[in-house]
């Protein structure tokens, strides 16, 4: 497990890679039950299969919210981020902890061939290296103390 490593091979091994989706003109109201309901807080917005937006616990603090919104009168497309930022799974750990530092966000979609296979959040991200830090840790002491894997 290193940083190097795509985000293909994250997705494989993670335990949950379901995605949720909703319908951009679904309430708000009905977006916030799903997210209460999965203990998530991001689902992918996805109009005739194809990634239209992202809709957060943040979107609804900050667009929703503190506009003066009302949850079950508002379309999920109204708090929406769009455009998307997404990658493939060829994107590497790093290159994703990057994107994800570089404009300041927690889950970013993956996609192929136009077919969202998939999301990560940073916390996917941050596990995966510290596995992977693990691992070398355990190589090391293995090294110092001259026990040699066969």
């Amino acid at each position: 497990m290193k940083v190097s490593d795509t985000i293909g091979v994250l997705l494989n091994c993670k335990p949950h890679n379901r995605v949720l989706s909703i319908d951009p003109d679904q309430s708000v109201y009905e977006a916030l039950e799903m997210l209460a309901k999965y203990d998530v807080g991001v689902l992918l917005v996805c109009s005739q299969n194809q990634l239209v937006g992202i809709f957060s616990e943040r979107d609804y603090a900050r667009k929703g919210v503190l506009a003066g919104q009302l949850s079950r009168e508002t379309q999920v497309r109204q708090l929406m981020t769009s455009p998307v930022i997404s990658v493939t799974p060829n994107y590497t750990v790093d290159d994703c902890m990057a994107l994800m530092t570089q404009h300041d966000f927690r889950h970013l979609p993956v996609v192929q061939n136009d077919t969202l296979i998939g999301v990560v959040s940073i916390g996917d991200l941050v596990k995966w290296v510290i596995s992977g830090q693990a691992q070398t840790i355990q190589a090391l002491e293995g090294y110092i103390a001259g026990v040699y894997p066969c």
